[in-house]
């Protein structure tokens, strides 16, 4: 047999890796440091499903940033995490109350009733952020065997508008949910963004305020693949293990999802990559405001710019830099930026837009 460090692969590139956009931060590739500790991991044999080195060292780091009780179990994405979640906190008749826009309503496919067979109780937002008095919109009806029980809040951080939780509107939350019987979940797939722009540890809106269950996100913000269902609260949740792996989410070589959340975690990688992105998503904001006939949408707090403006030149711009329609009737856009993105790549965008807006009449 070959030895496999001598035989020579047929890969080869195929994009140019010096084009960056604006679409989303799933678009940017693997952060160095967590390539190395890739390669760090690799070679030889580990226990799989979880009962390797690295997964027992992971459960160290979490708990340095979520306390002692934090349990973290790695997954292979996003929507794996919340579904997971969501079903180890609610009955077969459960219900979660959640915003309108929230990820797990409206982009992931019906998978949390499809394939979690749960309800979702929408609650329309102006900002993406529920609140107490939203919630009770909802929050009605335990014994009413006609209607699902409304048995969890589930709150996204950074919203999916780009918008933050404060501390205590999340304390709030939680004091309110908790108070009337219901869990809390936390949809963290940007938690590092909303945690540098509130210039806070992770765990002041976290186990600090009361929330239960965190679906953390790490392929946003640096990571090749995978991000991790992290159990604050031990006694809110029931057989996440065998939840993990009846949703297909149980990966045999852990490993490699656990090393990278431990590169991201175990010093301030987490914390770099989302800062700069914020940061970039500012540049991005401050230029875009001095460019006539460009609305702002949202407050800018993480990293993700919410525009209007004139079709056809949303149109002509995809041309140069690849970005997404958020309301394609109402000409709004959404502009993300990435642990990545450059100076000049932001400011090379503003010249196009400024480009594309001269060309109207």
């Amino acid at each position: 047999m070959a030895d496999p460090r001598t035989v020579k692969t047929d890969a080869r590139r195929h994009h140019d890796p010096s084009v960056r956009g604006f679409a989303s931060d799933n678009y940017a590739g693997a952060h160095p440091e967590i390539l190395a500790a890739l390669a760090l991991a690799n070679g030889g044999h580990q226990v799989a499903y979880g009962e390797d080195e690295y997964t027992d060292h992971l459960q160290r780091v979490v708990h340095s940033h979520f306390g002692p009780t934090a349990e973290a179990f790695p997954v292979f994405n996003g929507t794996g995490a919340n579904v997971t979640a969501l079903q180890a906190l609610t009955d077969r008749w459960g219900a979660v109350i959640c915003a309108e826009s929230a990820h797990i309503n409206v982009d992931e496919g019906g998978a949390p009733e499809r394939m979690g067979g749960l309800k979702l109780l929408t609650v329309p937002t102006p900002d993406g952020k529920l609140t107490p008095e939203l919630i009770d919109r909802q929050a009605w009806g335990w014994d009413d065997e006609h209607r699902a029980m409304p048995q969890v809040v589930s709150i996204t951080q950074n919203t999916e508008l780009g918008t933050v939780y404060t501390v205590d509107e999340i304390r709030a939350i939680v004091a309110h949910a908790h108070g009337r019987g219901m869990k809390v979940h936390l949809d963290g797939a940007r938690i590092a963004n909303a945690a540098a722009s509130l210039n806070v540890p992770m765990r002041a809106f976290t186990n600090a305020v009361g929330v239960d269950v965190l679906s953390f996100g790490g392929t946003k913000n640096g990571m090749l693949f995978g991000e991790a269902v992290v159990v604050l609260d031990p006694d809110a949740v029931s057989h996440m293990k065998h939840l993990r792996k009846l949703s297909m989410q149980l990966a045999s070589k852990m490993r490699f999802v656990s090393v990278q959340l431990e590169a991201l975690l175990a010093k301030d990688l987490w914390l770099r990559n989302a800062r700069h992105s914020n940061a970039m998503a500012q540049r991005l904001a401050d230029g875009v405001r001095s460019v006539d006939g460009v609305e702002i949408l949202y407050p800018v707090q993480a990293n993700a710019v919410f525009a209007r403006l004139p079709h056809d030149v949303s149109e002509r711009l995809q041309k140069r830099f690849r970005f997404y329609f958020w309301d394609e009737a109402a000409g709004d856009v959404r502009w993300m930026c990435s642990f990545d993105t450059t100076e000049d790549d932001v400011d090379a965008f503003l010249q196009a837009l400024k480009e594309e807006m001269a060309r109207r009449p």
